[in-house]
């Protein structure tokens, strides 16, 4: 090892600590890689998790890289990909959801979340969905913009719902003009981009002209508009100093966890927060948790040029980094003041609050995983515990059609959806739900026999005695431990806290009842692979039925079927017609559009 440290070069990388089997254990980036690499064998004041880490080294590996910066991007896609032990994990967001303004003559305004490349104004990002859909809802009170798709639109012929109760002026039936339309989504894009007080006067000199006029009904209307807005803006916290971009990022610490709260700030608006819990936790340093919550958040997400914390992160160079990285200047700000203490006040409290939640929740989730294992005889130390790794399997079908298994996973006392899989059964009988629970668990324990991933101390089966005995003969076949067997029988009328826990390996079945801790933990697993496995199915039988659906209703042949879909653009445009629309396409009597709109409801 000495040999290797003084053979590093002074240059920037990412470095990899690995154990003898050659798992990564921590994956880290570096100014000057033997500097950096050397430290961790020369210091005694090293953190628990961090001292544990290295006493399992056994060797190192380094890529050099241009810059710092290419280190900071190449760190965070090896911790996305290993996933290393000791690394502080945050969870992978993919995207955040936008508001969209569509391209269009008439313009609506909807939920989006992906590329903003495509046509249209996107506003955001929001910190979660409910926040979009809260704006929508204000641009629906105050402008009257509508929702609709653009196939619905084309083809309404009366006003819907939404314009009779004052959420959409209907410009579809041309209840608006267009140039009026337009202006409103003038006005309500100003508003999202923070001019405000701008809208409220444009809206009252038009209501004054109005008056002026005698146009006592358009006056009024504008008067009920300004009157909404004024007390959307009166619930709503404002920017009142130089209404840039901020993100504010507060930290909470407590019973040996630490949430992360993150509230956003866009155009003058607080859009809501969000918290994020980091995992491999073990010390508590705020800097290096908001350390690695910048870094590894601002690499996938856009920097805004205002970031204000309630710590300061260790590394006083990591902002010009993800500056670097992500070619957009941001500055941070610790002790903020005025607005902007107030909003990471706030933001701090929901740390606090999150935070509390979920050490409750936890302490919770941990004393289930603990009756459970005293239940069954698995070992009970707190490592064990979370470790304890439990597989439950379901199959789903519709008479036969589209059969699906799925496997969920619990660790760590919780459900943990990345590790889920689906199976597609082929080539059995349909509806034969024994023979398709052999195949998934063929096809799933063939590489714990094969030694390529682990063995579970718990496999959960979804059935009574029919379903353990297969899943025994797999094993048996297999040679794997009958002991990890446990079927999980529906009780009277299938009431959850009846069931009845069936074993493979000859012990006596065994109810626990309603009160039981460790039957409410098997029935939460049980219930989410039912519910993985339908969803699954659902999606598969509808892929399936995409081209015939319509074929399948009688009195509708290839040519009614071609036409409904060209006049509706395709199966949800004529799923979402009425009947009276349906019965306007040439062939489609109102019986036969009856029956269609029936069919495409069930």
């Amino acid at each position: 090892m000495k040999a290797f440290l003084a053979g590093l070069p002074n240059l920037p990388g990412v470095y990899r600590h690995l154990d003898e089997k050659s798992e990564v254990l921590y994956v880290g980036k570096a100014k000057d890689l033997k500097k950096r690499v050397s430290s961790y064998f020369q210091k005694t004041g090293l953190s628990p998790r961090i001292a544990h880490m290295v006493a399992r080294v056994a060797r190192i590996e380094v890529t050099v890289t241009p810059s710092e910066a290419e280190a900071l991007l190449l760190e965070n896609n090896l911790i996305k990909q290993l996933k290393p032990r000791y690394n502080i994990l945050f969870r992978d967001d993919k995207s955040y959801p936008y508001l969209m303004v569509s391209e269009h003559p008439a313009p609506r305004i909807a939920y989006y979340r992906g590329s903003t490349q495509r046509p249209g104004q996107f506003f955001g990002p929001y910190p979660n969905a409910w926040a979009v859909r809260e704006t929508i809802q204000i641009l629906q009170k105050v402008f009257r913009l509508r929702t609709c798709e653009d196939t619905v639109y084309a083809n309404r012929t009366r006003p819907c719902l939404l314009h009779q109760i004052n959420r959409c002026s209907a410009p579809c039936v041309d209840k608006i003009s267009s140039h009026d339309y337009a202006r409103d989504v003038e006005r309500a894009t100003q508003f999202l981009e923070g001019h405000t007080q701008a809208v409220l006067k444009d809206i009252e000199q038009r209501m004054l002209v109005a008056s002026e006029s005698l146009a006592f009904e358009q006056a009024a209307q504008l008067r009920d508009q300004m009157s909404a807005l004024s007390r959307v803006l009166q619930q709503q916290t404002m920017e009142n100093t130089d209404g840039q971009d901020t993100d504010v990022i507060a930290i909470a610490l407590a019973g040996g966890r630490a949430c992360v709260n993150l509230a956003m700030i866009r155009n003058g608006r607080h859009l809501g927060d969000r918290a994020f819990f980091p995992a491999h936790l073990d010390d508590d340093d705020a800097g290096e948790i908001l350390e690695v919550f910048l870094a590894q958040h601002y690499v996938a997400h856009a920097l805004p040029p205002v970031l204000v914390a309630s710590h300061a992160p260790k590394d006083e160079a990591l902002l010009a980094l993800l500056s670097a990285a992500s070619g957009a200047k941001s500055r941070l700000i610790t002790r903020a003041q005025g607005m902007r203490r107030a909003w990471l006040t706030q933001a701090t409290q929901n740390a606090q609050l999150a935070l509390a939640r979920a050490l409750a929740e936890g302490g919770a989730r941990e004393l289930r995983t603990l009756a459970l294992a005293q239940t069954l005889g698995l070992d009970t130390d707190e490592q064990s515990l979370a470790e304890l790794r439990i597989e439950c399997f379901d199959i789903s079908h519709t008479a036969g059609e589209a059969t699906q298994a799925s496997c969920v996973v619990f660790s760590q006392h919780e459900m943990q959806p990345a590790q889920y899989r689906r199976y597609n059964i082929e080539g059995i009988t349909p509806g034969d739900d024994y023979a398709a629970m052999r195949q998934v668990l063929m096809r799933r324990y063939a590489k714990v026999a094969d030694g390529e991933t682990v063995m579970p101390a718990l496999v959960l089966i979804d059935g009574g005695k029919g379903q353990v005995e297969v899943a025994r003969q797999v094993f048996a076949e297999y040679g794997l431990d009958l002991a990890t067997i446990v079927g999980v029988a529906k009780g009277e009328n299938r009431k959850t806290g009846l069931e009845t826990l069936v074993f493979a390996d000859e012990r006596a079945p065994l109810a626990l009842g309603v009160s039981s801790a460790a039957l409410m933990l098997v029935a939460q697993v049980r219930d989410e692979a039912h519910r993985f496995a339908i969803t699954g199915m659902r999606a598969r039988r509808a892929k399936a039925r995409q081209g015939s659906r319509l074929q399948d209703i009688e009195g509708i042949g290839a040519r009614r079927r071609q036409r409904l879909l060209n006049r509706f653009g395709g199966l949800n445009g004529v799923r979402s017609a009425s009947v009276e629309q349906l019965a306007s396409v040439d062939g489609i009597s109102l019986e036969l559009a009856k029956r269609i709109y029936a069919a495409l409801r069930e």
